[in-house]
């Protein structure tokens, strides 16, 4: 529930206000054929509708995300004040509902009248405000207790970006915690150092830094005039890694030659923040992906609950030491988790893959040998099969993990990765099943399986995980590239 924000098209919140615009306009057309008095319950859902009144709500429901979309509505809100919020909602609705009257004075569409975009109007930003403010108070809850944090490192040392932090830490609410900032000596450093705040890296060290360390966004604060070819190439390196970056400066000037970038523009209470990514910014679709997952996560491990104890009863009784394999791997923005899956391996099979290193079949940093020595009798079935996959339904109700996403690797592929666009890949949760997994896996290059999880990134939607989940079953028959 972080930062898995490159591209995505926003969710929950998108289908919750599909449902408020379907609901109101219905509604709306009730009250305005009653001349204002309220419709039954029994009016509303015995009320039929024809395949053009459908049609219309296609339209309608385009036109409303488009609009809201364009206005920032689905953004992410951490650093805005509800005022803001309910500016952004309130204009949005409104040139939504201009829109429905403009398309209905040119074909003259006899279900939409003044009367009834009034109404539509007043319940669409009625419901949908009161919905955004009931999802910041639960937000900012967990965001106090220490749930879905994002962690923040500040580009410069002067007073207004000190200033900056205090308030940020100031306020637990907003889930911000901040790593520390990088900066150059200069003649503010000493000034800086009695406030407390580490010094974690120098321009010319951060790239470094940023590749070791979990940073969900960097801040800059820096006056650009001075450090402008600086300040350009963090940019460029973050949003390479898919790493949100927010200016408190006057910046736009820097963005004019930044490709593959878009940018929006805040205000949090004094500073104008300019807030640059390489997608949609949205915690939405992160608490509707999590959603989906918890749920069909429960389900399958229901489902499959004989499956584990027969597969465990197997590994046990077949092959000496643990029913499950346990490993680091590096998950969204490069955070560690312990992932589970059944074993197939000798119980020493980590500590042998030194001596196997020649034997390595993929290219890249990845380890794999099609007929491996230590896979066990059992194992080579699992791995088949894919059935030693299933325990990762637990890392998904941890929400360590995604039922699809980029496969997590080990840290000892991590390290060897070599170019910084692969690290893009890492700022997406994990998943079980993603691109590379029906396009054949282990048959296909490092590089390909890089790019592949990067287009997953960057054209995801609710239907494209449907997709992908949808074809993994015949991939999984099909046994394409397991080994």
């Amino acid at each position: 529930m972080k930062n898995f924000q490159r591209n995505l098209l926003t969710n929950f919140l998108i289908f919750f206000d599909q449902a408020i615009v379907f609901f109101c306009l219905i509604s709306s057309a009730l009250l305005a054929l009653e001349e204002m008095e309220p419709p039954s319950f029994y009016q509303f859902f015995s009320l039929r509708l024809k395949v053009e009144d459908f049609l219309l709500f296609l339209v309608i429901a385009i036109i409303w995300y488009g609009v809201m979309n364009f206005f920032g509505v689905y953004y992410s809100r951490r650093l805005a004040t509800w005022k803001n919020e309910l500016n952004d909602i309130v204009i949005a609705t409104s040139v939504a509902t201009l829109l429905l009257f403009v398309i209905d004075l040119i074909f003259d569409l006899r279900f939409i009248t003044p009367l009834l975009l009034l109404f539509f109007w007043v319940q669409t930003n009625v419901l949908i405000i009161f919905s955004r403010f009931l999802f910041r108070f639960v937000l900012e809850r967990l965001r106090a207790k220490g749930i879905n944090l994002h962690y923040l490192v500040i580009i410069g040392t002067n007073p207004r970006a000190v200033e900056f932090a205090r308030k940020i830490d100031s306020k637990l609410e907003l889930g911000y915690r901040i790593i520390g900032f990088v900066d150059n000596k200069w003649a503010g450093t000493e000034e800086f150092r009695k406030y407390g705040y580490p010094l974690v890296a120098n321009f010319a060290d951060f790239p470094a830094f940023l590749r070791k360390n979990v940073v969900d966004e960097v801040i800059i604060d820096l006056p650009l005039h001075t450090f402008y070819h600086q300040a350009t190439a963090i940019v460029a390196l973050c949003v390479e890694q898919g790493i949100i970056v927010r200016f408190i400066s006057d910046s736009f000037y820097l963005l004019r030659n930044m490709k593959l970038v878009r940018s929006k523009l805040e205000q949090y209470e004094d500073n104008v923040v300019i807030s640059v990514y390489t997608g949609a910014m949205g915690e939405w679709p992160i608490l509707a992906k999590r959603a989906f997952d918890f749920v069909a996560s429960c389900f399958l491990c229901a489902l499959f609950s004989p499956v584990f104890v027969t597969v465990g009863l197997l590994i046990k009784s077949l092959s000496p030491g643990p029913v499950f394999f346990i490993q680091e791997r590096v998950g969204l923005n490069k955070r560690t988790f312990r992932l589970y899956k059944f074993r197939t391996m000798i119980p020493d099979a980590e500590q042998q893959i030194a001596g196997l290193a020649s034997f390595n079949e993929a290219d890249g940093p990845v380890f794999k040998i099609k007929d491996d020595p230590r896979v066990t009798a059992i194992g080579r079935f699992l791995r088949r099969t894919s059935l030693d996959e299933l325990p990762q339904l637990f890392n998904v109700l941890q929400g360590d993990m995604s039922l699809v996403g980029p496969r997590p690797l080990p840290l000892r592929d991590y390290d060897g990765f070599s170019q910084d666009w692969q690290r893009r890949r890492f700022s997406a949760p994990p998943g079980i099943t993603c691109l590379w997994q029906i396009s054949g896996r282990s048959t296909i290059s490092f590089q390909d399986w890089m790019r592949l999880d990067l287009q997953y990134i960057d054209n995801w939607s609710f239907g494209l995980d449907l997709q992908i989940l949808a074809k993994t079953v015949p991939a999984v028959i099909r046994e394409t590239g397991a080994y």
